[in-house]
């Protein structure tokens, strides 16, 4: 197969495989953005639990703005894979991380989805090049990795593995876009992508300071809600630096302050998650929490993005003007 079945506007029903919380946030996006949805999970409450999570979702969506025709009603859990993806014009799965378990899954999908039909996985970690080994259509599966919650993070990192052509890159990227999405299209295979890789460095520390004793789980959580958090929405950490170089810029920034790249001020190698580092981060997340749930934690999280969102759009078209 040398190109996709349909173009990307033109897809009607997504199917998506996998209905836990990341599958589910897909779910809910796709539906937002009014396309039909056909979903399966072998989970036997999978229905129920994709039902509440649609539902604790819609509020925040509606907020946002729904597509044309975007309703609940146009969900289908389905009894088997080959329902959910037999009459799909877009497949994305997002089973747990297990490689063996991702590389029998993509086979199956790929086996049951009708040809020319992208398939994409919301794989965190693994490369494409080792999750196709099984496919009998390689070249259509490609990585299309989002962020919790799927409907409300806007990015997708998009990648392809060793087998994948390169036109089912070039239509996943497209079609992301067109369902209301920002696209990197990462240009070769990265272990981890590249917003995981950042997440990851700064999580690393955190756990550094925490074992060490250095600081408290809500100091450093603190410290980049209100300190660089609320620069970032707009302008990421590389433009953060290039305006800290004042009118020289990123070269300025970097001869004055590039030596101090050489002082010991973190520890990139992950340390041990010893019972009682873990037993802090845990101990130190309900101490921050206090008396909310998960649920309060969630809504209070959506109604904080969506500001952020709002107030970064309304910058952005100012400057525009």
């Amino acid at each position: 197969m040398s190109e996709a079945a349909f173009s990307p506007n033109e897809v009607s029903t997504v199917a998506c495989v996998g209905a836990g919380v990341i599958g589910g946030g897909w779910v809910a996006h796709f539906l937002a953005r009014g396309y039909r949805v056909r979903a399966w999970d072998p989970a036997p409450d999978a229905a129920a639990k994709l039902t509440r999570l649609v539902d604790r979702a819609w509020p925040a969506l509606v907020e946002l703005g729904l597509a044309d025709g975007a309703s609940p009603a146009n969900l289908t859990v389905t009894g088997t894979l080959a329902e959910a993806v037999g009459e799909a014009h877009f497949v994305q799965e997002s089973a747990p991380e297990k490689l063996d378990l991702k590389q029998k899954l993509l086979a199956d999908i790929d086996a049951a989805t009708p040809p020319g039909v992208v398939i994409a996985s919301s794989t965190s970690g693994y490369g494409m090049t080792e999750m196709q080994v099984a496919a009998p259509a390689p070249e259509r599966l490609v990585v299309g990795h989002p962020f919790n919650p799927p409907y409300l993070i806007p990015l997708v990192e998009v990648v392809g593995g060793e087998l994948t052509a390169d036109w089912a890159v070039e239509w996943a990227a497209e079609f992301y876009r067109h369902a209301g999405k920002s696209v990197i299209t990462l240009s070769r295979e990265l272990p981890g992508f590249i917003a995981n890789r950042l997440q990851e460095a700064m999580w690393r520390e955190a756990l550094h300071m925490v074992a060490n004793g250095e600081a408290t789980v809500e100091q450093i959580d603190l410290s980049i809600t209100d300190g660089p958090g609320l620069r970032w929405p707009l302008h990421g950490p590389c433009l953060t630096f290039h305006l800290a170089g004042g009118e020289g810029g990123m070269a300025h920034m970097l001869d004055h302050f590039g030596p101090s790249l050489k002082a010991p001020w973190t520890r990139l190698d992950a340390p041990e998650l010893t019972p009682e580092l873990r037993d802090r981060m845990v101990e130190g997340c309900h101490d921050e929490a206090g008396d909310r749930s998960i649920a309060d934690l969630v809504r209070e999280r959506d109604r904080a993005i969506i500001a952020v969102q709002r107030a970064v759009r309304a910058v952005r078209e100012a400057g525009r003007g």
